[in-house]
């Protein structure tokens, strides 16, 4: 007796979902590909923010995207986030920060998402902190930025491939105008300028605290 079609394309689909977990035990999506569900644009310049093909895209002047879907800092974590630029842009991806209506994000830290653009410090840069001068990734093609945090160590990969490590030490104390701290948090994706088309996709996380 043969299986209705319908019943083999579900059977085929739990298939897939539960590879997918175990590729990737323990993270959690935090975008849903389709609406601004647990994120939050800056008020300045929000209407900057498009989904595009199950991608968040930044086409507009700067601004800037929290994830207020979770009260609960992220402190020591996995970030994972699917990245794509088009030529001479530049964005990023801030960890350990808060909501800030409008300007650059003072608290926290930025994870450079850049190849091409004029700015020198490239894709894996936590941005003044530890810079790095070539990119791993390239525009016009997918990439994995992986960000993870224990303690007072901060690792970056692109495609599984470690480009930055940092450790605060241990008498840090923040600066005057910005406050780059491991301290806890939460996750913003950044709108750069106006000529920078950066896609973010495939957003999840996994707590290790």
């Amino acid at each position: 007796m043969k299986k209705p079609f319908l019943t083999i394309v579900a059977a085929l689909a739990l298939a897939q979902s539960v590879h997918a977990e175990e590729a990737e035990p323990g993270f959690v999506s935090l975008f849903d590909g389709k609406t601004f569900a647990g994120w939050k644009p800056s008020i300045e310049n929000s209407n900057t923010w498009k989904i595009e093909e199950g991608a968040l895209v930044t086409r507009g002047q700067r601004s800037h995207l929290y994830y207020a879907g979770d009260a609960k800092p992220f402190k020591d974590f996995e970030l994972k986030v699917d990245v794509m630029t088009e030529t001479n842009s530049n964005g990023g991806i801030y960890i350990h920060t808060q909501y800030q209506a409008e300007g650059w994000p003072k608290v926290g830290f930025e994870t450079q998402v850049n190849n091409t653009h004029k700015d020198w410090k490239k894709t894996g840069s936590l941005y003044d902190v530890v810079n790095v001068k070539e990119s791993a990734a390239k525009d016009g093609q997918w990439w994995t930025q992986h960000i993870i945090v224990k303690g007072n160590q901060v690792t970056v990969k692109v495609n599984g491939k470690t480009v930055m490590e940092y450790t605060e030490p241990a008498d840090h104390k923040p600066g005057k105008d910005f406050t780059r701290k491991l301290d806890g948090g939460t996750f913003a994706l950044q709108a750069h300028d106006p000529i920078s088309v950066v896609h973010y996709k495939n957003i999840r996380v996994k707590r290790l605290d």
